[in-house]
């Protein structure tokens, strides 16, 4: 999928829940309806994601493991988005 992101977070490397943490921020500075791509090497990453996004107005439109990184694209809910 060739999805184009507004703003890219670079999490490599960080423990568990950093990520999330660190997502949650650049999310925050995304207006409603722009893309966020993550990138992450925590495997924990991948269940959080998925339980933040079904709890929040977000919308993790894909997610791939790409060797030993695990890429995600968030989209910001909110107000104006469909």
């Amino acid at each position: 999928m060739a999805l184009q992101p507004d703003d890219l977070l670079d999490a490599r490397g960080l423990p568990c829940p950093l990520p999330l943490l660190k997502a949650k921020q650049a999310l925050a500075r995304l207006a409603p309806g722009q893309l966020l791509e993550v990138m992450a090497t925590d495997a924990g990453s991948w269940r959080d994601f998925e339980t933040f996004t079904a709890q929040s107005p977000h919308e993790l439109l894909e997610r791939e493991e790409r060797g030993d990184t695990y890429h995600y694209w968030i989209r910001k809910g909110g107000e104006g988005t469909s």
